[in-house]
């Protein structure tokens, strides 16, 4: 083999080599869709976004509430859960022992007036006698919602009321599930009793168990009455009655506000079931609760108006009040008559705004808030624009409350992104449910709406259905795609709020939520964690971007500049939505920045993605699709990146560095909790 033969065939070979890498490469990442993304960083061409553009919206659904965020262990602790019929039902209550040694029944007899029903125990047995009782007495016991969880060496909060002809001996007691297992034991003796007494209690946990449960027993032969019967962790979030952890996954959202108490938990399905924020205040024991009859609950209202205005406080959230109108999904106030209903919401406003001095205010203050919550925006009624006495009742409620409070920002049930309102509003409401696809697509239904006149709340939105599963990653891409829509359209759109926010494991009643939980755990569905990358965005710079594709139906993207308030550097933020099943090559183009202002080091890549388009996060991979942060090695204005096939991918690049910071993970995200 001559030279020359030599040297060509170690060429041909080179050749076919670098072919071969190539194309291996090109394989590894299917890289058959390109895309250019040009993002314009000058000041000229930037526009700051509102402080309040993403928020979080509570409703008593799923058992959101008590047995949930509200940390109340008992399941209607006032036995009133039948409502307006009589006898009441007393479940989940159930009864230790059987017909021969013990009789439950429930009775008008409270010292309560707006609860009257209070449980009545006939003990048929004895601690001597003929008739003796079964070791430990009889009595009753509650399971709390589907199990407490009860945690060795915490201290629990036991209050009940009880009244009885004869002394009492009562043990008082923590159980596992099945009764056998003791967890903590308090022996109540009273010898004069026979005027409602409360009792008070501390329980301290000699063991754990998340499905336990309270015992009230009794030896002794005689009739015991009980009543409002309440069991608190004492270490709820600054004693406010918060549970802990989940608070804390509401609190690393820094949601900039919170709507509440719902929805259609607010109408209920008729008015006398509506939620009435009078009831809701005072002491515990003296609210009446009510039956949330669109999720057809009971709940005894402990979660109330002023502790949502004290759950938006300790968020550092602005809060949001939905009220009642008039009209609820089934029955209607006239116009003529909803003058009453329209000082109830007076003298609410006032018991958050008032002075300490005022009737209305002095009561919140008594409740222990001297000074007043800092209530700017309120919503008149939920989904009701299509009812016949909306408009009617609507301009009654936003005259009066605008003479009284000028400054409150006043939010309308009717669309106004496409047509404009015939009644004066601040905001008007917008809510989104559907597939995946048109979720995705609904990220360019603001760019055509009004700049002038209320901007949009878009208060509820989510993928429902079959794509939603019970919070899956499509769910979050496409929901992820339309929140870059509300980002890009700021100038009309104010506020955005996920819905809904909670479900009990045991109590799905609406599919999907972004937080599920037990009585022992909780985890965050992929929705929950796509929202933690638009948390920095309240009050962010939004840059002008265009974005190039030739598929661009599937992608889109928004830059922002925000400033991280750990380590106080400023960072230039891009996030990408790749809606589609192909893997995309990505050259990022930035302009307009100041010479030697992006920095080569403290980068970062955050991305949100899975195996599978329907994977779901749970109990047993609780992290399964969770956002993973890595350092972004290769920093410059002209950037190649590689999207993966249905991914949220986010790149933080540092500029006027102070001090660098560290990746972390969806456990990093966390560590506030």
């Amino acid at each position: 083999m001559d030279s020359s033969r030599s040297l060509c065939c170690i060429l041909l070979l080179v050749l076919f080599g670098i072919s071969v890498q190539y194309q291996c490469s090109a394989s590894g990442i299917d890289a058959n869709e390109t895309a250019l993304l040009l993002v314009n960083a000058s000041e000229a061409s930037a526009r700051k976004m509102p402080d309040t553009l993403f928020g979080i919206f509570f409703e008593e659904i799923n058992h959101a509430g008590a047995g949930g965020l509200w940390a109340e262990l008992i399941s209607n602790r006032g036995f009133e859960s039948g409502g307006h019929n009589f006898p009441s039902s007393i479940e989940p209550w159930s009864i230790i022992g059987d017909e021969s040694s013990v009789i439950v029944s429930t009775e008008l007899s409270s010292c309560f007036d707006r609860n009257k029903v209070a449980l009545r125990v006939q003990v048929l047995c004895d601690s001597k006698g003929a008739k003796l009782c079964p070791d430990g007495g009889v009595g009753v016991y509650n399971p709390g919602f589907w199990g407490m969880n009860i945690e060795q060496g915490k201290r629990y909060k036991l209050v009940f009321y009880v009244r009885s002809q004869e002394s009492i001996n009562l043990s008082v007691g923590l159980t596992g599930s099945n009764g056998l297992k003791k967890l903590a034991t308090v022996v109540v003796v009273a010898a004069n009793v026979s005027n409602w007494t409360k009792v008070e209690v501390l329980l301290e946990a000699e063991g754990t168990d998340p499905n336990s449960r309270l015992e009230l027993r009794s030896a002794t032969k005689g009739v015991i009455w009980f009543d409002q019967v309440s069991l608190m962790p004492m270490d709820t979030y600054k004693g406010h009655g918060f549970r802990k952890d989940l608070f804390g996954m509401l609190k690393a959202l820094k949601p900039a506000f919170i709507r509440f108490p719902g929805g259609c938990f607010v109408e209920g399905g008729w008015l006398r079931n509506a939620f009435r924020w009078k009831e809701t205040i005072g002491p515990w024991e003296e609210r009446p609760g009510h039956l949330g009859d669109v999720w057809n609950y009971w709940t005894d209202d402990g979660l109330g108006h002023f502790e949502f205005l004290q759950l938006a406080e300790d968020l550092d959230a602005l809060p949001i009040w939905v009220f009642n109108n008039g009209i609820s999904h089934n029955d209607q106030v006239d116009t003529f008559h909803v003058l009453p209903l329209v000082q109830e919401i007076l003298d609410g406003l006032e018991f958050a705004r008032g002075g300490s001095d005022s009737k209305w205010g002095s009561i919140r203050a008594a409740m222990g808030h001297p000074e007043p919550f800092d209530l700017r925006y309120v919503a008149i009624g939920n989904e009701d624009c299509d009812k016949t006495q909306y408009r009617g009742n609507y301009l009654k409620f936003y005259s009066a409350i605008k003479e009284a409070y000028p400054d409150i920002k006043i939010i309308s049930n009717c669309d106004a992104s496409a047509k404009a309102l015939d009644h004066p509003a601040d905001l008007y409401d917008f809510h989104i449910y559907d597939n995946a696809s048109t979720v995705f697509s609904l990220a360019n239904h603001f760019d055509d709406a009004p700049r002038n006149g209320p901007k949009a709340f878009i208060s509820e939105y989510a993928v429902h259905g079959n794509d939603a599963g019970k919070g899956s990653l499509l769910a979050a891409l496409a929901e992820a795609g339309f929140l870059i829509g509300v980002e890009k359209n700021s100038d009309a759109v104010e506020m955005a709020s996920y819905a809904p926010l909670f479900a009990n494991n045991n109590d799905w009643m609406w599919k999907a939520d972004a937080i599920v939980f037990t009585s022992s755990q909780a985890y965050g569905t992929p929705s929950y964690w796509m929202q933690h990358l638009f948390k920095e965005s309240n009050g962010a710079t939004l840059l002008s971007s265009t974005l190039q594709a030739n598929s661009s139906d599937s992608l889109i993207a928004s830059a922002i500049t925000w400033r991280n308030e750990i380590d106080d550097n400023e960072y230039l933020r891009i996030k990408v939505v790749n809606f589609g099943s192909s893997t995309v090559a990505l050259k990022i183009s930035i302009s307009g920045l100041e010479q030697n202002s992006l920095q080569s080091f403290g980068a970062t890549k955050t991305t949100l993605t899975s195996t599978n388009v329907m994977d779901e996060n749970s109990f047993e991979d609780p992290k399964k699709v969770s956002p993973v942060e890595t350092l972004v090695k290769q920093v410059s204005e002209n950037m190649d990146v590689v999207l993966s096939p249905y991914s949220f991918t986010s790149f933080d690049l540092l500029r006027k560095s102070i001090s660098i910071r560290t990746t972390t993970t969806a456990s990093g995200l966390e560590s506030s909790f």
